[in-house]
Protein backbone atom coordinates (compact mmCIF):
# COMPACT_ATOMS: atom_id res chain seq x y z
CA UNK A 1 0.00 0.00 0.00
CA UNK A 2 1.57 3.33 -1.00
CA UNK A 3 1.95 6.24 1.40
CA UNK A 4 -1.10 8.14 0.20
CA UNK A 5 -3.39 5.14 0.66
CA UNK A 6 -1.79 4.23 3.97
CA UNK A 7 -2.24 7.78 5.28
CA UNK A 8 -5.89 7.82 4.26
CA UNK A 9 -6.53 4.38 5.74
CA UNK A 10 -4.87 5.41 9.00
CA UNK A 11 -7.02 8.52 9.11
CA UNK A 12 -10.14 6.38 8.76
CA UNK A 13 -8.95 3.87 11.35
CA UNK A 14 -7.39 6.42 13.68
CA UNK A 15 -10.56 7.92 15.18
CA UNK A 16 -14.31 7.53 15.23
CA UNK A 17 -14.23 9.93 12.29
CA UNK A 18 -13.59 6.82 10.22
CA UNK A 19 -17.31 6.15 10.39
CA UNK A 20 -17.96 9.60 8.96
CA UNK A 21 -15.46 8.75 6.24
CA UNK A 22 -18.09 6.43 4.72
CA UNK A 23 -19.15 9.67 3.04
CA UNK A 24 -18.32 13.31 3.67
CA UNK A 25 -19.76 15.23 0.75
CA UNK A 26 -23.36 15.63 -0.43
CA UNK A 27 -25.85 17.46 -2.63
CA UNK A 28 -29.61 17.67 -3.10
CA UNK A 29 -31.49 15.87 -5.86
CA UNK A 30 -31.75 17.36 -9.33
CA UNK A 31 -34.65 19.56 -10.36
CA UNK A 32 -36.75 19.93 -13.53
CA UNK A 33 -37.72 17.35 -16.18
CA UNK A 34 -35.34 14.43 -16.53
CA UNK A 35 -32.96 14.80 -19.50
CA UNK A 36 -33.42 12.63 -22.58
CA UNK A 37 -30.29 10.48 -23.02
CA UNK A 38 -29.43 7.45 -25.18
CA UNK A 39 -30.38 4.18 -23.46
CA UNK A 40 -27.63 2.15 -21.80
CA UNK A 41 -27.51 -1.17 -19.98
CA UNK A 42 -26.35 -1.49 -16.36
CA UNK A 43 -23.30 -3.46 -17.49
CA UNK A 44 -22.35 -0.81 -20.06
CA UNK A 45 -22.81 2.02 -17.58
CA UNK A 46 -20.75 0.30 -14.85
CA UNK A 47 -17.92 -0.40 -17.29
CA UNK A 48 -17.93 3.16 -18.64
CA UNK A 49 -17.78 4.62 -15.10
CA UNK A 50 -14.96 2.30 -14.03
CA UNK A 51 -12.89 3.13 -17.13
CA UNK A 52 -13.67 6.87 -17.23
CA UNK A 53 -10.53 8.95 -17.61
CA UNK A 54 -9.79 11.56 -14.90
CA UNK A 55 -11.04 14.99 -15.97
CA UNK A 56 -9.78 18.47 -15.12
CA UNK A 57 -12.55 20.27 -13.22
CA UNK A 58 -13.54 22.40 -10.24
CA UNK A 59 -16.70 22.60 -8.23
CA UNK A 60 -18.59 23.22 -5.01
CA UNK A 61 -19.59 20.18 -2.97
CA UNK A 62 -22.33 20.32 -0.36
CA UNK A 63 -22.53 18.11 2.74
CA UNK A 64 -25.99 16.87 3.76
CA UNK A 65 -25.41 14.56 6.71
CA UNK A 66 -28.15 12.53 8.42
CA UNK A 67 -25.95 9.92 10.09
CA UNK A 68 -27.09 10.82 13.60
CA UNK A 69 -23.60 11.38 15.02
CA UNK A 70 -22.97 13.98 17.76
CA UNK A 71 -20.87 17.07 17.10
CA UNK A 72 -17.27 15.98 17.68
CA UNK A 73 -14.56 18.43 18.79
CA UNK A 74 -12.49 19.46 15.77
CA UNK A 75 -14.83 17.61 13.38
CA UNK A 76 -17.95 19.75 12.76
CA UNK A 77 -18.77 17.74 9.60
CA UNK A 78 -19.64 14.74 11.81
CA UNK A 79 -22.88 16.23 13.13
CA UNK A 80 -26.15 16.22 11.18
CA UNK A 81 -26.49 19.26 8.97
CA UNK A 82 -25.16 20.89 5.81
CA UNK A 83 -21.66 22.15 5.02
CA UNK A 84 -19.76 22.94 1.83
CA UNK A 85 -16.33 22.31 0.33
CA UNK A 86 -14.47 23.40 -2.81
CA UNK A 87 -12.54 20.96 -4.99
CA UNK A 88 -10.17 21.30 -7.94
CA UNK A 89 -8.35 18.63 -9.99
CA UNK A 90 -6.17 18.79 -13.10
CA UNK A 91 -7.02 15.25 -14.20
CA UNK A 92 -3.34 14.28 -13.79
CA UNK A 93 -3.28 13.16 -10.13
CA UNK A 94 -3.02 16.72 -8.79
CA UNK A 95 -5.84 18.18 -6.71
CA UNK A 96 -6.94 20.70 -4.12
CA UNK A 97 -9.66 20.52 -1.45
CA UNK A 98 -10.81 23.38 0.80
CA UNK A 99 -12.92 22.67 3.91
CA UNK A 100 -14.26 25.74 5.76
CA UNK A 101 -14.06 25.57 9.56
CA UNK A 102 -15.67 27.71 12.27
CA UNK A 103 -12.59 29.90 12.63
CA UNK A 104 -10.71 29.26 9.39
CA UNK A 105 -10.24 26.47 6.87
CA UNK A 106 -8.39 23.24 6.21
CA UNK A 107 -6.75 22.95 2.79
CA UNK A 108 -5.36 19.79 1.18
CA UNK A 109 -3.10 20.15 -1.87
CA UNK A 110 -1.75 17.16 -3.80
CA UNK A 111 0.98 18.44 -6.13
CA UNK A 112 1.69 14.99 -7.59
CA UNK A 113 4.66 14.27 -5.34
CA UNK A 114 3.58 15.62 -1.92
CA UNK A 115 0.25 15.84 -0.11
CA UNK A 116 0.11 19.11 1.87
CA UNK A 117 -2.39 19.72 4.68
CA UNK A 118 -2.86 23.27 5.98
CA UNK A 119 -4.86 24.09 9.11
CA UNK A 120 -5.32 27.86 9.35
CA UNK A 121 -6.63 27.63 12.93
CA UNK A 122 -3.43 26.09 14.33
CA UNK A 123 -1.23 27.49 11.52
CA UNK A 124 0.17 23.99 11.01
CA UNK A 125 1.31 22.40 7.75
CA UNK A 126 1.64 18.60 7.46
CA UNK A 127 3.38 17.17 4.41
CA UNK A 128 3.21 13.57 3.23
CA UNK A 129 5.75 12.66 0.52
CA UNK A 130 4.21 10.58 -2.26
CA UNK A 131 5.59 8.32 -4.94
CA UNK A 132 5.88 9.89 -8.37
CA UNK A 133 3.94 6.95 -9.87
CA UNK A 134 1.16 5.00 -8.14
CA UNK A 135 2.31 1.72 -6.63
CA UNK A 136 0.98 -1.49 -8.13
CA UNK A 137 -1.63 -3.11 -5.89
CA UNK A 138 -0.33 -6.06 -3.88
CA UNK A 139 -3.79 -7.52 -3.41
CA UNK A 140 -7.39 -7.06 -4.49
CA UNK A 141 -8.14 -4.58 -1.68
CA UNK A 142 -5.47 -2.01 -2.52
CA UNK A 143 -6.58 1.02 -4.49
CA UNK A 144 -10.04 1.14 -2.92
CA UNK A 145 -9.22 4.03 -0.59
CA UNK A 146 -10.13 7.44 -2.00
CA UNK A 147 -7.87 10.24 -3.11
CA UNK A 148 -8.25 12.93 -0.43
CA UNK A 149 -8.70 15.72 -2.99
CA UNK A 150 -10.95 13.95 -5.54
CA UNK A 151 -14.50 12.95 -4.47
CA UNK A 152 -15.28 11.68 -8.00
CA UNK A 153 -12.39 9.23 -7.67
CA UNK A 154 -13.72 8.14 -4.26
CA UNK A 155 -17.11 7.22 -5.76
CA UNK A 156 -15.39 5.41 -8.64
CA UNK A 157 -13.29 3.34 -6.24
CA UNK A 158 -16.35 2.52 -4.10
CA UNK A 159 -18.11 1.22 -7.22
CA UNK A 160 -15.14 -1.01 -8.05
CA UNK A 161 -15.27 -2.46 -4.51
CA UNK A 162 -18.95 -3.49 -4.42
CA UNK A 163 -19.86 -4.02 -8.08
CA UNK A 164 -19.31 -7.79 -8.12
CA UNK A 165 -21.44 -8.36 -4.99
CA UNK A 166 -24.33 -6.15 -6.13
CA UNK A 167 -27.48 -6.28 -8.20
CA UNK A 168 -27.02 -3.38 -10.62
CA UNK A 169 -29.71 -1.39 -12.47
CA UNK A 170 -30.18 1.94 -14.25
CA UNK A 171 -32.98 4.08 -12.79
CA UNK A 172 -33.44 6.67 -15.51
CA UNK A 173 -31.72 10.05 -15.79
CA UNK A 174 -31.39 13.22 -13.73
CA UNK A 175 -29.61 16.57 -13.48
CA UNK A 176 -26.63 17.23 -11.18
CA UNK A 177 -25.07 20.71 -11.05
CA UNK A 178 -26.74 21.54 -14.35
CA UNK A 179 -25.32 18.48 -16.14
CA UNK A 180 -27.34 15.46 -17.42
CA UNK A 181 -26.55 12.18 -15.65
CA UNK A 182 -27.50 8.51 -15.60
CA UNK A 183 -28.66 7.10 -12.22
CA UNK A 184 -26.89 3.83 -11.44
CA UNK A 185 -28.31 1.78 -8.54
CA UNK A 186 -26.33 -0.86 -6.64
CA UNK A 187 -28.20 -3.14 -4.24
CA UNK A 188 -26.28 -5.64 -2.07
CA UNK A 189 -26.93 -9.30 -2.86
CA UNK A 190 -28.76 -11.31 -0.14
CA UNK A 191 -25.49 -12.91 0.97
CA UNK A 192 -24.00 -9.54 1.95
CA UNK A 193 -24.12 -8.55 5.64
CA UNK A 194 -24.39 -4.78 5.52
CA UNK A 195 -26.34 -1.89 7.04
CA UNK A 196 -26.89 -0.40 3.57
CA UNK A 197 -30.04 -0.87 1.48
CA UNK A 198 -28.61 0.60 -1.72
CA UNK A 199 -26.13 3.08 -3.14
CA UNK A 200 -26.95 5.35 -6.08
CA UNK A 201 -24.22 6.76 -8.31
CA UNK A 202 -25.04 9.59 -10.74
CA UNK A 203 -22.67 9.33 -13.71
CA UNK A 204 -22.07 12.35 -15.92
CA UNK A 205 -23.45 11.51 -19.38
CA UNK A 206 -20.48 13.07 -21.19
CA UNK A 207 -17.43 12.19 -19.09
CA UNK A 208 -18.94 9.23 -17.15
CA UNK A 209 -17.30 10.45 -13.95
CA UNK A 210 -19.43 10.04 -10.79
CA UNK A 211 -20.87 13.41 -9.73
CA UNK A 212 -23.27 12.31 -6.98
CA UNK A 213 -23.23 9.44 -4.48
CA UNK A 214 -26.35 8.66 -2.39
CA UNK A 215 -26.19 6.16 0.48
CA UNK A 216 -29.40 4.58 1.81
CA UNK A 217 -29.58 2.64 5.09
CA UNK A 218 -31.79 -0.39 5.69
CA UNK A 219 -35.30 0.59 6.75
CA UNK A 220 -35.11 4.15 5.40
CA UNK A 221 -36.47 5.68 2.19
CA UNK A 222 -34.35 8.83 2.54
CA UNK A 223 -30.57 8.90 2.03
CA UNK A 224 -28.51 8.96 5.19
CA UNK A 225 -25.74 10.59 3.19
CA UNK A 226 -25.26 11.96 -0.33
CA UNK A 227 -22.10 12.83 -2.25
CA UNK A 228 -21.90 15.20 -5.18
CA UNK A 229 -21.58 18.66 -6.68
CA UNK A 230 -23.87 21.68 -6.55
CA UNK A 231 -21.65 23.54 -9.03
CA UNK A 232 -19.30 21.87 -11.51
CA UNK A 233 -17.08 23.25 -14.28
CA UNK A 234 -15.22 20.86 -16.60
CA UNK A 235 -12.01 22.17 -18.16
CA UNK A 236 -8.34 23.11 -17.61
CA UNK A 237 -7.38 24.50 -14.19
CA UNK A 238 -4.78 27.09 -13.14
CA UNK A 239 -1.56 25.12 -12.35
CA UNK A 240 -0.92 27.48 -9.41
CA UNK A 241 -3.82 25.82 -7.56
CA UNK A 242 -1.76 22.64 -7.24
CA UNK A 243 1.37 24.23 -5.81
CA UNK A 244 1.68 24.90 -2.09
CA UNK A 245 4.12 27.07 -0.16
CA UNK A 246 3.83 27.08 3.66
CA UNK A 247 2.69 30.52 4.89
CA UNK A 248 5.26 32.59 6.82
CA UNK A 249 5.41 31.60 10.49
CA UNK A 250 3.60 28.28 9.96
CA UNK A 251 4.75 25.14 11.78
CA UNK A 252 5.75 22.51 9.21
CA UNK A 253 6.01 18.82 10.08
CA UNK A 254 6.18 15.51 8.23
CA UNK A 255 3.26 13.09 8.52
CA UNK A 256 5.51 10.27 9.75
CA UNK A 257 7.10 12.28 12.57
CA UNK A 258 6.65 10.80 16.05
CA UNK A 259 6.85 12.84 19.26
CA UNK A 260 9.85 11.97 21.44
CA UNK A 261 9.23 8.73 23.32
CA UNK A 262 6.74 7.37 20.79
CA UNK A 263 9.19 5.63 18.45
CA UNK A 264 9.05 2.29 20.27
CA UNK A 265 5.25 2.34 20.21
CA UNK A 266 5.31 3.27 16.52
CA UNK A 267 6.91 -0.06 15.78
CA UNK A 268 3.85 -1.80 17.17
CA UNK A 269 1.58 -0.18 14.58
CA UNK A 270 0.74 -2.07 11.42
CA UNK A 271 -0.57 -1.02 8.07
CA UNK A 272 -4.36 -1.23 7.74
CA UNK A 273 -5.75 -4.48 6.31
CA UNK A 274 -9.14 -5.46 4.91
CA UNK A 275 -11.14 -8.48 6.06
CA UNK A 276 -13.94 -9.66 3.76
CA UNK A 277 -14.95 -8.13 0.46
CA UNK A 278 -17.76 -6.21 -1.19
CA UNK A 279 -20.40 -4.65 1.03
CA UNK A 280 -19.23 -6.42 4.21
CA UNK A 281 -15.58 -5.38 3.92
CA UNK A 282 -14.05 -4.31 7.24
CA UNK A 283 -11.00 -2.05 7.51
CA UNK A 284 -8.70 -3.08 10.38
CA UNK A 285 -5.99 -0.75 11.67
CA UNK A 286 -4.47 0.77 14.79
CA UNK A 287 -4.68 4.13 16.48
CA UNK A 288 -1.67 6.40 15.85
CA UNK A 289 1.20 5.60 18.22
CA UNK A 290 0.76 8.81 20.20
CA UNK A 291 -2.92 7.96 20.76
CA UNK A 292 -2.35 4.37 21.93
CA UNK A 293 -3.64 3.54 25.41
CA UNK A 294 -0.93 3.99 28.01
CA UNK A 295 0.95 6.66 26.05
CA UNK A 296 -1.01 9.68 27.26
CA UNK A 297 0.92 12.68 28.46
CA UNK A 298 -0.15 16.15 29.61
CA UNK A 299 -1.49 18.13 26.70
CA UNK A 300 -1.83 21.88 26.53
CA UNK A 301 -5.38 22.60 25.49
CA UNK A 302 -6.21 25.00 22.70
CA UNK A 303 -8.98 27.53 23.28
CA UNK A 304 -12.34 25.77 23.39
CA UNK A 305 -10.91 22.41 24.52
CA UNK A 306 -10.25 20.86 27.90
CA UNK A 307 -8.13 18.12 29.44
CA UNK A 308 -9.54 14.98 31.05
CA UNK A 309 -8.36 13.49 34.34
CA UNK A 310 -5.49 11.76 32.51
CA UNK A 311 -4.26 15.08 31.10
CA UNK A 312 -5.47 14.32 27.59
CA UNK A 313 -6.99 17.01 25.38
CA UNK A 314 -10.70 16.69 24.60
CA UNK A 315 -9.62 16.41 20.95
CA UNK A 316 -7.30 13.46 21.68
CA UNK A 317 -8.54 10.31 19.84
CA UNK A 318 -8.70 8.10 22.95
CA UNK A 319 -10.50 10.82 24.91
CA UNK A 320 -13.13 10.98 22.15
CA UNK A 321 -13.38 7.18 22.05
CA UNK A 322 -14.07 6.90 25.77
CA UNK A 323 -16.45 9.87 25.76
CA UNK A 324 -18.69 8.87 22.85
CA UNK A 325 -18.25 5.08 22.59
CA UNK A 326 -20.38 2.34 24.13
CA UNK A 327 -18.28 -0.10 26.22
CA UNK A 328 -18.27 -3.66 24.85
CA UNK A 329 -16.24 -6.86 25.17
CA UNK A 330 -15.81 -10.31 23.65
CA UNK A 331 -13.22 -13.04 22.87
CA UNK A 332 -11.22 -10.38 20.99
CA UNK A 333 -10.89 -8.25 24.16
CA UNK A 334 -12.67 -5.09 25.30
CA UNK A 335 -13.29 -1.70 23.73
CA UNK A 336 -15.85 0.87 22.62
CA UNK A 337 -18.46 0.63 19.87
CA UNK A 338 -19.77 3.45 17.63
CA UNK A 339 -22.84 3.07 15.43
CA UNK A 340 -24.46 5.21 12.74
CA UNK A 341 -27.21 4.51 10.23
CA UNK A 342 -24.68 3.42 7.59
CA UNK A 343 -21.65 2.17 9.50
CA UNK A 344 -20.08 0.85 12.67
CA UNK A 345 -16.66 1.32 14.28
CA UNK A 346 -14.95 -0.63 17.07
CA UNK A 347 -11.92 0.63 19.00
CA UNK A 348 -10.30 -1.90 21.34
CA UNK A 349 -8.56 -1.10 24.61
CA UNK A 350 -5.23 -2.14 23.05
CA UNK A 351 -5.59 0.34 20.18
CA UNK A 352 -6.99 -1.80 17.35
CA UNK A 353 -9.71 -0.28 15.15
CA UNK A 354 -12.32 -1.88 12.89
CA UNK A 355 -14.58 0.17 10.58
CA UNK A 356 -17.23 -0.95 8.09
CA UNK A 357 -20.75 -0.46 6.72
CA UNK A 358 -21.75 -3.57 8.67
CA UNK A 359 -23.42 -4.65 11.95
CA UNK A 360 -21.31 -4.90 15.10
CA UNK A 361 -21.18 -8.71 14.89
CA UNK A 362 -19.35 -8.53 11.55
CA UNK A 363 -16.81 -6.12 13.06
CA UNK A 364 -16.06 -8.37 16.03
CA UNK A 365 -15.70 -11.41 13.77
CA UNK A 366 -13.33 -9.48 11.49
CA UNK A 367 -11.16 -8.09 14.28
CA UNK A 368 -10.83 -11.63 15.66
CA UNK A 369 -9.55 -12.84 12.26
CA UNK A 370 -7.10 -9.98 11.69
CA UNK A 371 -3.47 -10.69 12.50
Amino acid sequence: MNRRRTALAAAAAGTVAGVVGLGVLAMPAGAGPAPSLPPTSPEQLVQSVLTAKPTAMNGTVQVVNKLGLPALPGLPQAADGTTEARVWTDGQRRGRLSLPQNNGEKVYVDDGSTLWQWDSTTRTVTRSPQHAEPAKPKDKHEGVLPNATDPASAAQQMLATVEKTSTVSVDGTDWVAGRPVYDLVLTPKPTERTLLREVRVAADSETRIPVRLSVFANGSSDPALQVGFTQLTIGPQDPKLFRFTPPPGATVRNSDEQPQGDHEKAGQSSRPTVVGDGWDSVLIGRLPAQAQPGTSRPVTSRPGTSNDRHGRSSEDPMALVQRFGTPTSGPWGSGWLFSTKVGTALVTSDGRVAVGAVPAQVLTEAIGQAK
